[in-house]
């Protein structure tokens, strides 16, 4: 029982010593675990300082005999609160990294990991319960009661305590300049081509995908590609920094490529960590896989990565890995859109007749659902109305055209909006119709509109019934017509 006791106090230490160092030196990892296991905001900042802390302190009072039994109590009560929340975490079908040894060790939590923290528990409970008969380490000097069997399992603790002890301290100081290596040799093996896998082959299908959005809906893989674009998938990890540092350019490739090219962010964590980085970095389609399951689809081996999906859903490129051959990757995926080099590519419809049905798009909503406008726009003759929230002239308008819904007839036409902007933007105009978002513009030019604001009337069998009108004094006097039968073809 002796040497017993003396094996899981050691442990014990070792494995708290480890743990709280390696949480100081990995804070923001150490945070984003926090975040992930859904801990209240206000509570990470106390917990970072404060976890490694205690896990030092029982590491502290497990070192002396008088203070052993405390010491292993603690460690059962900190145990236990880590075998709750991954408990719940598990029973709620969420997986997120655990960094319970920091940079040393970061994977996503499982029933492994439930069954060290219960191991680890059991060794603690028993020191508790026998620490006050046995003190073990004081009896260190007291070699006349000791057997050989019991010297031989003291010495193997011994060893095995300072071998941890060494590998942690060369782990946590030699780790940094390791990571610099392999960012350095993973230059190297993209500038010589090799790297990680290349993915799905170039010209097979592209696997579908259903994934949630930071913005509350449900994306696949069609609605992606029905703009008629083609579509970048850049993985990411939110705990990834060389992912953190792309952000802010991704943002920007999404405004200024939106013409050419979708580009959509396939991330891990949760969704309330990644809604709060698209909020910070004003970024779009941001869609979050529960551990893996997209990233090994297309034979993703890390982040940050990213690969092309051309506009008929065929794998258009190899993966690239690092923030260099995704830049080159992004910059040549709209270079080719732009120049149309997928001469298989449909172009966009300009110029719509009377009598024609209105284009199959798949738009989003406000309400964070996405509508269909060949299905919304039947049954109800509609003014379909083109806007910008920062129009000017849209502006001058909106008086009016919240003026006309008040007192809409009811032979007028109903109204829907496809706009520009973000939601909030949208939803501060304070209009009751229902407004679709066209961020890229390619509603509006499949419909042929040229600015805004501009509309034009479909009828109740979903087909053009009015040429455009442009301009407000325009666009009111379609809205005031009274309801038209379906148009001919």
């Amino acid at each position: 029982m002796v040497w017993m006791l003396i094996l899981g106090r050691l442990m014990l230490i070792s494995v708290f010593v480890i743990a709280a160092c390696s949480k100081f030196r990995d804070r923001a990892g150490f945070r984003g675990a926090l975040k992930d296991f859904g801990l209240p905001p206000w509570s990470e900042t106390p917990l970072v300082i404060a976890l490694p802390i205690a896990e030092l302190a029982v590491a502290g009072l497990l070192i002396a005999d008088e203070t052993a039994r405390s010491g292993s109590g603690a460690a059962l009560a900190l145990l236990a609160i880590f075998i709750g929340v991954i408990a719940r975490s598990l029973v709620r079908g969420e997986k997120p990294n655990c960094h319970c040894f920091g940079q040393l060790h970061s994977s996503p939590v499982g029933w492994s990991t439930l069954a060290r923290n219960g191991g680890l528990a059991t060794i603690a409970g028993l020191v508790f319960w026998r620490g006050g008969q046995y003190p073990a380490i004081s009896m260190l000097g007291v070699s006349a009661g000791f057997d050989v069997v019991t010297w031989i399992a003291l010495g193997l603790a011994l060893a095995a305590f300072s071998i941890a002890s060494i590998e942690a301290w060369l782990l946590l100081n030699v780790l940094p300049q390791q990571g610099r290596f392999l960012i350095r040799l993973e230059k190297v093996e993209t500038a010589l081509g090799m790297g990680p896998g290349d993915g799905l082959t170039v010209g097979s299908q592209a696997p579908d995908f259903e994934l949630p959005s930071t913005g509350n809906e449900r994306v696949n893989l069609p609605h992606l590609l029905s703009r008629r674009r083609p579509v970048v998938l850049f993985f990411t990890n939110p705990d990834c920094e060389p992912c953190d540092a792309l952000l802010p350019a991704t943002a920007r490739w999404q405004r200024e490529q939106s013409d050419n090219v979708t580009l959509a962010l396939v991330a891990r964590g949760t969704l309330d960590r990644n809604r709060e980085k698209a909020a910070r970095h004003d970024l779009v389609h941001v869609l979050v896989q529960r551990e893996r399951e997209v990233a090994e689809m297309y034979k993703v081996d890390s982040t940050p990565a990213a690969l092309v999906i051309d506009a008929h859903g065929r794998i258009a490129s190899r993966i690239a890995y690092g923030a260099e051959p995704i830049t080159a990757l992004l910059r040549q995926a709209a270079d080719n859109a732009a120049m149309n080099v997928d001469v298989g590519a449909e172009p966009a419809p300009v110029a719509l007749r009377i009598g024609e049905p209105v284009p199959p798009l798949v738009l989003p909503h406000l309400d964070s659902k996405t509508v269909d406008l060949s299905d919304e726009l039947r049954g109800t003759p509609t003014l379909v109305l083109f806007w910008r929230p920062d129009c000017v002239f849209c502006q001058r308008m909106l008086p009016e055209l919240k003026a006309w819904e008040r007192r809409r007839a009811r032979t007028a036409p109903r109204l829907l909006l496809v706009s520009t902007g973000t939601i909030d933007a949208n939803r501060s105009l304070g209009l009751a119709s229902p407004i679709v978002l066209d961020t890229d513009g390619y509603a509006a030019r499949s419909f042929g509109a040229t600015g805004t604001p501009m509309g034009l009337l479909v009828d109740a069998g979903g087909r053009i019934a009015s040429s455009f009108a442009t301009g407000a004094q325009a666009v009111m006097a379609l809205a005031r017509k009274q309801q038209m039968e379906p148009a001919g073809i």
